[in-house]
């Protein structure tokens, strides 16, 4: 009998999408992803009777329909596409976006950094296109927990249709609320919170009252004066310890025989991801804040347009 992790199971769930490497045929009605020669991706859903077109030429999806993945398909102007199932990046980089989407670079750092795991509840502050949102669901799991603030309707539209299009279903285990974050956050208790928003600094008092101590915050950041007043304002709040920076750099290689170098262009940077520790205050037992170093210029002048009391 074929255990239900084996490679070579079948899907569990009439209808469901199979896993990049199960040992099926392609279906109607899944997602592939066509690569040509120049490693160009297409993302598709197999129709009966429906046609592929392309600069490389035709196929009908009849073609694709019921062979092994990872078969190579001619068109009707004899060039070969290669026929798979598509990984989560396949369909993050071809899905449609409202929101710019986290790539998976920053994802798999932010599910590392943030200690996202098994049974996790997980606020994430917006949802954007749903790209972070499906890799959060895939960490936390059937026993976790993610819910998702987003602001713009149109944005969550999007990112509800991204999510429901690549799991086959709107999961039972995803929240997508509509509203702000920060009234959001009072009547909830998670784990972790991911803030991907242009002020994440005017949530860390809502942040500090969601987060037990222990919980980790981390913000998706893509300037250097945002790392630095979110960094700030985490200080001076006196609930946060362990705060770090960092940035992701992903440079890959070209490899053709023995010409071996890197590529000439390079994922450089996308963004800064800033992560923290929920601590009790000092005055509760907390740890002291750190020493920082002594302003030898001017001091920085925040602008503030926002509600008074929002600042350290």
């Amino acid at each position: 009998m074929t255990e239900p992790n084996h490679p070579n199971a079948p899907a569990t769930t009439e209808g469901a999408p199979r896993l990049p490497g199960t040992d099926e045929p392609l279906a109607a009605g899944e997602l592939v992803v066509l690569i040509d020669r120049k490693r160009r991706r297409y993302l598709l859903t197999l129709e009966a009777g429906g046609e592929w077109h392309s600069h490389a030429g035709l196929v009908p999806h009849d073609d694709m329909i019921g062979v092994v993945e990872g078969s190579a398909i001619r068109t009707n102007r004899n060039m070969e596409v290669v026929v798979l199932r598509p990984t989560r990046e396949d369909f993050i980089l071809k899905m449609k976006r409202g929101a710019q989407v986290v790539y998976t670079k920053d994802q798999a750092m932010i599910v590392a950094a943030a200690d996202v795991r098994p049974g996790c509840t997980v606020v994430e502050a917006g949802a954007g296109s749903g790209a972070l949102t499906l890799a959060l669901l895939a960490a936390v799991g059937p026993t976790g927990r993610v819910i998702s603030f987003e602001r713009r309707e149109d944005h969550a539209r999007i990112a509800e249709r991204n999510v429901t299009r690549f799991l086959g279903e709107r999961p039972g285990n995803w929240d997508l609320r509509i509203e702000d974050v920060v009234d959001g956050l009072a009547a909830l208790t998670a784990h972790r919170v991911v803030l991907d928003l242009l002020e994440p600094w005017l949530v860390v008092r809502a942040v500090a009252a969601a987060l037990p101590p222990g919980g980790i915050v981390v913000a998706y950041t893509p300037t250097v004066p945002q790392v630095m007043r979110f960094d700030q304002t985490l200080w001076a709040d006196g609930r946060f310890t362990d705060v770090r920076t960092t940035e992701t750099l992903v440079r890959p290689w070209d490899l053709d025989g023995m010409a071996v170098r890197p590529a000439h262009r390079m994922v450089a940077h996308t963004a800064f991801l800033t992560v923290a520790r929920r601590v009790p205050h000092r005055d509760e037992g907390g740890p002291p804040p750190p020493r920082r170093k002594e302003n030898t210029g001017p001091g920085i002048v925040w602008h503030d347009q926002q509600e008074a009391g929002s600042e350290p």
